[in-house]
């Protein structure tokens, strides 16, 4: 009798040491779903913020863009390629030398990748003519759009008012014509 309740007594502590590992096992177990809920909670969050940032890079960079393609139309009028210059007597700001960009226009090719836009074009406001009548050398100055590149205007496009100047003949002298115009700087967007 005594051997038997000394192996009921060591069943029942084997049984309870059975019974408190398969406890600490479950906890383990609850532990490790609980690390891998937080860690993927954490991931998707983390994701999440990643998306929103790089949201706002691209819109950062087409802003970058749009504000250097605004810069670029303020400063494109007074570039040597462009510009009145000593031409027409006095320097003047937002002056353009139509003769300039017609002889510009038929070299553009060099000048491709040169201002980092995909078009360039030049539209006389005033005097209004009835229709739009593209320039080529044929037909200019009886033309009122110059366009650098025989592309339509594609993506955004910023403009600014200008003078578009050129020599015009006049009882054997030349005298400076100067014409209210815009010029438009197109870039693709992004």
């Amino acid at each position: 009798m005594l051997n038997q309740l000394k192996t009921k007594i060591i069943l029942q502590i084997v049984s309870y040491g059975k019974m408190k590992n398969r406890k600490a096992q479950l906890k383990i177990k609850q532990m490790t779903f609980m690390l891998i809920a937080v860690t993927l909670f954490f991931a998707l969050v983390g994701m999440f913020v990643l998306v929103i940032k790089f949201s706002d890079i691209r819109e950062a960079a087409t802003e970058l863009e749009e504000r250097n393609a605004m810069l670029l139309v303020s400063k494109l009028a007074n570039s040597p390629e462009f510009s009145c210059g000593g031409a027409f007597d006095t320097p003047r700001l937002n002056c353009i030398d139509a003769d300039k960009v017609m002889i510009l226009r038929q070299h553009i090719e060099k000048y491709n990748d040169f201002w980092g836009v995909s078009n360039i074009e030049i539209r006389k406001i005033y005097p209004a003519a009835n229709s739009e009548i593209l320039c080529t050398l044929e037909n200019y100055p009886n033309c009122n759009i110059i366009r650098l590149r025989s592309k339509e205007i594609i993506g955004a496009d910023l403009s600014n008012f200008i003078s578009l100047c050129r020599k015009e003949p006049y009882e054997g002298d030349y005298y400076n014509k100067c014409e209210l115009a815009r010029i438009m700087v197109s870039y693709e967007e992004k």
